[in-house]
């Protein structure tokens, strides 16, 4: 039994039996992977798959436990991997974000920079995704960090890092009716039958804007969703609504439009990095999650990724202050 083989037998289940996608997706060719499959039938004395033809057609209950074990073991077998790079001060490899609009955006960029000015030979790739796909992704080891924002409690998919604490902004073109001379921040009230403009999330009834709506007795007007918060700021310039949007998401430029903290009942939310747990993570990761974070100790995030410590952070700045940070 061998590695490779274990590797070519999760593929085959990752694919859904697909035995040429599965050779795809490792480099291998069909008939290679085939031969190795049959091997390590052959040395374990029973079949891991039902077969139909020369097609594969379902897993069998004893290939089901096997494939969970290797799995396991490949997992393992990268940790290995990872830590002798790590104490080899190797200086190049790849690192995968799972990460909103938003975050890509408007956070990630400097901190970016300072990663790839330290690691010039690491290329990072950007996995844009709403929060549950970002943590799907990470669940799935198709990404080693998930950088999203909650208003509740912590995402429970990995080892959540506080990061900052950010505020949401009511956006209007500039002369709309809540663009008042004296400047007075809206209240929950005179949002209420507005055409908003927010994320996608925002249609959940668990989500915070529909929370605070609820709380109040009241009922939000969603005119229109997206993504991408550069889309909701172009949409609030056609007059379509109010923009609900992350403070991240204005600045300076966006001199035509006008301004406010969200209504005290929308809540704060925090961003979060969500490293995955029995993983071991390259340094350049790690250093990621600090530029990021640097009200946290590097010693206490390493002891508890190592569950060695139990996770007790410190409060998370606001966006100005880490800004000013990771700017500076």
């Amino acid at each position: 039994m061998t590695l490779i083989q274990l590797r070519y037998l999760v593929a085959i289940a990752d694919a859904e039996l697909n035995i040429t996608l599965a050779a795809a997706r490792v480099h291998a060719t069909q008939p290679g992977l085939s031969k190795q499959l049959k091997q390590l039938e052959d040395e374990l004395g029973f079949l891991l798959f039902m077969r139909k033809g020369r097609s594969l057609e379902a897993i069998t209950p004893a290939g089901e436990e096997v494939i969970q074990r290797a799995r396991a073991v490949l997992a393992q077998a990268n940790n290995i991997r990872t830590y002798a790079a790590n104490q080899r001060r190797e200086s190049q490899g790849q690192l995968v974000l799972a990460t909103t609009h938003t975050q890509a955006r408007f956070v990630l960029p400097p901190a970016i920079a300072r990663i790839k000015q330290a690691y010039p030979q690491v290329s990072v790739h950007l996995q844009h995704a709403a929060e549950s796909q970002a943590l799907d992704l990470l669940s799935a080891g198709d990404a080693d960090i998930a950088i999203i924002s909650t208003a509740g409690d912590a995402p429970q998919a990995g080892i959540a890092v506080p990061l900052y604490r950010w505020r949401r902004l009511v956006l209007v073109q500039r002369g709309h009716p809540l663009d008042r001379a004296n400047g007075e921040r809206p209240k929950l009230e005179d949002l209420v039958g507005l055409p908003l403009i927010s994320y996608e999330s925002s249609t959940r009834p668990e989500s915070s804007l529909q929370r605070a709506f609820a709380g109040a007795g009241l009922e939000a007007t969603i005119a229109l969703t997206a993504l991408d918060a550069d889309l909701i700021k172009t949409y609030v310039r056609t007059g379509m609504g109010v923009g609900l949007l992350a403070e991240m998401a204005v600045n300076a430029n966006d001199v035509d439009l006008r301004a406010w903290p969200a209504p005290v009942e929308v809540r704060e939310c925090i961003a979060w990095a969500v490293l995955p747990r029995e993983r071991v993570l390259r340094d350049y990761a790690l250093e990621l999650v600090h530029v990021l974070a640097p009200q946290i100790d590097r010693r206490d995030l390493r002891r508890v990724l190592e569950g060695n410590q139990q996770a007790d952070w410190p409060s998370p700045p606001t966006w100005e202050t880490l800004t000013q940070t990771i700017t500076s």
